[in-house]
């Protein structure tokens, strides 16, 4: 055991001494945060970043007769040229496509094109059946006798806010705060236990290239150099990941402080708040928009168990980084460079890829559904699929037997790892394939 920590020590010590992780922990939070804010700013003003795409509009239908309305990317013209002829001067016209609209019946709408140069995008294509949907659907209606305005006064917006219940009693839930938080914990799971893992590996495979091991090796076995290894790295991520978490609640109650600095200079805010919907026919000023805005978000961040997901974070990323650090480590073992790991390297990690996908449509649509539960049971899955889970609420006992599996799960392949490893660190020059491995199991010490 002191062995192992000896060279645990020395993996930690070397990794943490570094510039580069002294920068990286510092700079992580900083980075991932503007990350995630710069997709989330994209995805609502990515039009800002698009050129505009001027599309000529040949109309030959009687029936409709409202234009398509142009938005910030999409210009529509009206143009009174035949087919043949606006297939030919289109572009000389400055055009990027032309729309052409032929006439046909309310019931049976059919043979509108776009013509151009290149493939027409998808927001393009969406904008025009939107409209010309819109407008086939208003005919409809005044066929049937109601006019546009009657259906939009029978309209209704109804918002639905989710309780849950605990032990403690009603407690708000934001099920976009739950999905969110589920998605950022799994996604930094998948990306850090491929990066540290990815490091074992070629901590193994450098040391063997360059004969070190055979140094190290006369003076601990190959078992204790192994663990010392993978202990070592991950005592090097758990102190990153401590420190980021320091950081972000800096950070947080900075952020926190100044707004509500905000709010209590501004006497009226928590009224604006309060009385967004206002007497029937007014309408919100702009401020009060944006304080209740920040006001949801700030209740929908609060509605997260944040010491629940912290804990159990480190417990699953430390698991599921041991699973895959033994397999990684026995992998660096078996080869003499890293353009041989591929072929072992896919049969490893196909679960957590496939896990890492499945989290984004089906875990994060039904957590507490059949796929989602036997993921986070299957060592393998659990580390990402569980992490997605949490933030929606998942029973005690689920958690606990996701753990267990999982330390079981580290036992195996530790133990599989460790038959393939010391075989193969004294290995040279020789391509080893599956069957060469799986002999390797069943050689006695």
């Amino acid at each position: 055991m002191n062995t192992i920590f000896l060279i645990l020590k020395r993996e930690y010590l070397t990794r943490v001494q570094k510039k580069s992780f002294i920068v990286m922990t510092i700079l992580g939070p900083i980075l991932i945060a503007a990350m995630y804010a710069g997709v989330i700013y994209l995805a609502v003003n990515g039009d800002d970043f698009n050129d505009e795409k001027k599309i000529a509009v040949l109309n030959n239908n009687t029936i409709l007769t409202e234009p398509l309305e142009s938005t910030k990317t999409l210009k529509f013209d009206y143009v009174t040229q035949n087919l043949d002829e606006l297939k030919d001067t289109y572009e000389k016209e400055g055009y990027d496509y032309f729309l052409f609209i032929p006439d046909f019946t309310v019931d049976e709408p059919s043979g509108i094109k776009i013509y151009g140069e290149n493939q027409a995008s998808r927001s393009l294509i969406t904008a025009v059946e939107k409209s010309i949907k819109g407008q086939l659907e208003d005919l409809k209606l005044i066929r049937q006798g109601i006019d546009k305005e009657t259906l939009t006064s029978l309209k209704s917006r109804v918002d639905v806010e989710t309780i849950v219940i605990t032990d403690e009693g009603e407690q708000a839930g934001s099920s976009d705060a739950a999905m969110v938080v589920g998605l950022i914990a799994g996604v930094l799971i998948y990306m850090f236990i491929f990066l540290y893992g990815i490091q074992v590996m070629r901590g193994v495979i450098e040391e063997k290239t360059n004969r070190i091991v055979e140094v190290i090796i006369s003076s601990v076995k190959p078992f204790q150099l192994m663990m010392g290894k993978i202990l070592g790295i991950a005592a090097v991520g758990l102190t990153q990941f401590i420190l980021w978490i320091v950081l972000a609640g800096v950070l947080t109650t900075v952020i926190s402080t100044v707004f509500m600095g905000d709010v209590a200079s501004n006497p009226d805010a928590m009224t604006n708040i309060q009385s967004m919907q206002g007497p029937t026919g007014m309408m919100p000023q702009p401020d009060q928009i944006e304080n209740k805005q920040i006001a949801k978000v700030l209740e929908a961040i609060s509605s997260v168990n944040f010491p629940l997901i912290i804990g159990c974070f480190l417990f699953y990323f430390l698991g599921g980084y041991l699973v895959y650090s033994a397999l990684f480590a026995a992998v660096g073992s078996a080869v003499d460079s890293e353009s041989e790991t591929q072929q072992f390297l896919m049969p490893i990690t196909i679960p957590l890829i496939f896990t890492f996908i499945v989290s984004q449509s089906v875990i994060i649509t039904n957590p507490d559904g059949p796929l989602a539960f036997w993921l986070s049971m299957i060592p393998f899955c659990s580390p990402i699929a569980m992490m997605v889970r949490l933030p929606f609420g998942v029973p005690a006992w689920e958690i606990a037997l996701s753990m267990v599996l999982l330390v079981g799960g580290f036992i195996f392949t530790v133990w599989v790892a460790a038959k393939i490893y010391r075989t193969g660190i004294l290995l040279y020059g020789k391509k080893v394939n599956y069957k060469e491995l799986g002999k390797w199991l069943f050689y006695k010490s």
